[in-house]
């Protein structure tokens, strides 16, 4: 894989952001000052210890099933279902390890199995009536917990929902390379897709920013600016739902429920890193734009604008974020209708760090008593 070099980062106390990097070729048997190749054999290593997370709600089935055959034979697959028709995704699941044999995990966020085992431990933050509640964010820390079970040394998600299944195989090689780049044990590799292809009458359109990173990158951007003191639009992966991280970071993340979770991340990021508390060493974070396109199911305008909601409350509560930044943000969310005269976005709930959780004795808990939770191979 041929990834150009980043034009640079921005340091922000212990934490380094660098500016997008572009896949140039997936193979390629050069590479020059300006680029960095990482052939797939030197890359096998990190595969090896990668945990490859897949949150699902209802998605198409066939788009699901297309998705965990795209994942590299190298990686841990974690299915984490807030679904009704779950027993249909056990089934996806089950012959997926008879044909393939590759490692696979399912979880649901309903499982009152899983949310006994958390109340049990004290880790009831992701609870709601003894169960893990509803929302994305649960979700994916539920499969950062299976992954650190698994003694995974990185954890990476990816979309149920895409409708190009094969370049989620890209995905997981652009993770492994970020990894590879990385100077330090704490570090996220956040995506940037090439294109959003959207259907316009019988064409595809070649969008390069969907509706909601416009937005949360915008104000993030100014988050930043503010803190800098100069303008700076570095920050172009806010809502990467497709992102990876090594453990040592998601365990010492603190996390946000449902579609606050990305953002949330880099707010969390950026203010523990200025203020020294729990990234005394360098973090960094590099952003990989790739070489496929990205195109997923339409959830409609009220999907967008909950996702457009959950950005900007975290910025708009962020401890850096100053009156004039919250300010513009009222003033966007109501130009949208999403909020009404008087009302100030929503606080996010917050997920404490997993790094004190004993993962193993919670999954052993969970495979003991569940019914509904399966791990093959």
């Amino acid at each position: 894989m041929l990834v150009e070099t980043s034009k640079g980062a921005e340091n922000i106390g212990t934490l380094r952001i660098y500016y997008p990097q572009h896949v140039l070729k997936l193979e390629s048997k050069i590479s020059t000052s300006s680029t960095y190749n990482f052939p797939r054999e030197s890359l096998n290593h990190i595969l090896k210890d990668f945990s490859i997370v897949i949150p699902i709600k209802d998605e198409n089935i066939k788009l699901f099933d297309n998705v965990i055959r795209s994942i590299p034979a190298d990686c841990n697959i974690i299915v984490v279902s807030n679904s009704d028709n779950y027993k249909k995704e056990m089934k996806i699941v089950e012959n997926f390890y008879e044909t393939t044999e590759n490692p696979i995990i399912f979880a649901h966020q309903k499982d009152p199995c899983i949310g006994s085992a958390l109340q049990d431990i004290g880790y009831s933050s992701l609870l709601k009536d003894g169960q893990i509640r509803d929302g994305k964010g649960e979700g994916m820390i539920l499969g950062i917990l299976i992954a650190k079970y698994l003694k995974s040394g990185y954890v990476g998600f990816v979309d149920a929902d895409n409708y190009m299944s094969p370049s989620i195989y890209e995905y997981i090689l652009d993770f492994a390379a970020g990894i590879a780049m990385s100077n330090t044990p704490y570090s996220m590799v956040r995506l940037i897709w090439k294109y959003k292809p959207k259907a316009v009458g019988n064409r595809l359109r070649l969008e390069k920013w969907g509706r909601v990173s416009k937005i949360t990158n915008k104000y993030l951007n100014l988050l930043l600016s503010n803190y800098l003191g100069y303008k700076t639009d570095i920050i172009k992966t806010g809502n990467a739902g497709e992102h990876a991280m090594s453990m040592k970071l998601a365990e010492r993340l603190s996390y946000a429920s449902a579609y606050f979770i990305e953002p949330h991340q880099l707010v969390y990021m950026l203010e523990e890193s200025i203020d020294g508390k729990s990234f005394k060493e360098r973090v960094e974070v590099f952003q990989i734009e790739t070489l496929s396109p990205h195109m997923h199911e339409n959830k409609g305008e009220k999907h967008i604008n909950e996702m457009i909601l959950s950005s900007l409350s975290t910025i708009y509560h962020s401890r850096l974020a100053d009156k004039g930044l919250r300010g513009k943000i009222i003033k966007e969310l109501k130009n949208r209708n999403i909020l009404k005269e008087g009302e100030e976005p929503p606080m996010n709930t917050i997920i404490p760090p997993i790094k004190d959780i004993n993962a193993r004795n919670l999954i052993k808990t969970i495979r003991k008593d569940s019914v509904i939770f399966m791990e093959l191979g």
